[in-house]
């Protein structure tokens, strides 16, 4: 099994949002294997230029991605068996992808597997440029920029999988599948870090506050992209 990581850079992050960035990197690889822009077929809102830096000038003379030369290319690789795709924070990627009418077959989410793990809460987020810092990867690289993100994120699998192999006994194709299946199971939060609840449990909000769970859910299921973990919490602590 080969593994490449992959990060997207996008007009938004909603279902109708598109692609404008793809970056592809091989483990153990240096140069990227592919690190493109594409136009967009709707304009890039300020907001989004706003965090990436990519602007609506800088794509005009692009391609789409689904007409690029290499579409079919990468579409054969993250659709193989014999493939393993890995990005931090899957969901949202995967849905820009399938957006496009690519599949992935294996998927290894770097933010999910993590959340499983730290039940010690040894980290006081998991978002991946926090790890960056907290785990001590010395990278000159920009923030929000896709190849500059497949590089950290390279990094930090690294340091997942080992993690794996050394607490549960595991070779490393075995931790592969495991980080695999961690990476389709949702997350149960059960801590608030934002808003007026901050630093309460799910399950004193579920007492003392069930309309605002309720309210929450129902924002998040308005955009579902990247909140499948939020909606499991709010459902399971709400017995919908």
């Amino acid at each position: 099994m080969k593994i490449y990581f992959f990060d997207t850079e996008t007009t938004g992050n909603t279902p109708s949002d598109r692609l404008i960035q793809l970056g592809i990197k091989e483990e153990g690889v240096a140069e990227p294997f592919l690190n493109e822009y594409y136009k967009p077929p709707m304009p890039i809102p300020f907001e989004a230029s706003a965090v990436h830096h990519i602007t609506n000038k800088m794509v005009a003379d692009r391609v789409s991605f689904n007409t690029s030369p290499r579409y079919e290319e990468i579409k054969a690789l993250f659709e193989s068996p014999d493939t393993y795709v890995v990005a931090h924070n899957s969901a949202f990627d995967v849905a820009m992808l399938s957006a496009e009418d690519i599949h992935p077959t294996h998927v290894i989410c770097t933010y999910k597997v993590i959340r499983h793990l730290d039940i010690k809460k040894e980290f006081a987020n998991h978002k991946l440029q926090y790890l960056r810092y907290a785990l001590d990867i010395d990278l000159d690289l920009p923030a929000h920029d896709a190849f500059a993100d497949v590089v950290l994120l390279e990094k930090v699998f690294a340091y997942l999988l080992a993690r794996i192999m050394k607490e549960q006994g595991l070779s490393r194709e075995d931790a592969l599948k495991k980080m695999e299946e961690l990476s389709s199971l949702p997350v149960l939060i059960r801590e608030f870090d934002f808003g007026k609840h901050k630093g309460k449990t799910l399950e004193e909000v579920a007492v003392e506050a069930p309309e605002y769970l309720s309210w929450l859910l129902a924002e998040k299921q308005k955009n579902p992209i990247g909140e499948e973990d939020w909606i499991y919490t709010l459902k399971h602590y709400l017995k919908v």
